[in-house]
């Protein structure tokens, strides 16, 4: 994609009505998890940022939703990726349109950002 976008709304519109549903879900689920979180465009993607540190990432595809929670973030969770058959790589998993949104892991690796940010801070 070589648009650029202003904010995450603007971003979500661009894709059929069930991929918008799901980015609006993973959305709302990592909002859910840290209220004051800052939204913002970074790498064409939707992101979000914790005092001021960038926190996850993610995007959309045709087939599957990318999640971007940085090397740690992946490395932490291997084992759930590997139990859930989801693809991963160094920097990111997929978790597949077909299916539910995993929201569970999806809140244990913002709960993990978060506190990765808190110790890095003190």
């Amino acid at each position: 994609m070589k648009n650029t976008f202003k904010n995450i709304d603007e971003y979500i519109l661009l894709f059929p009505i069930e991929v918008q549903e799901k980015l609006l879900e993973l959305r709302q689920a990592i909002h859910s998890q840290v209220p004051d979180l800052e939204e913002y465009i970074g790498y064409q993607m939707p992101a979000f940022r914790y005092k001021g540190k960038p926190l996850v990432y993610f995007a959309g595809y045709k087939k599957h939703i990318g999640f971007y929670p940085g090397a740690e973030g992946i490395s932490n969770f291997e084992t759930d990726f590997k139990e859930r058959k989801y693809t991963y790589s160094k920097g990111a998993v997929q978790f597949p349109i077909s299916s539910d949104l995993p929201l569970d892991l999806v809140n244990k690796i913002i709960r993990f950002k978060v506190e990765e940010i808190e110790q890095k801070k003190s």
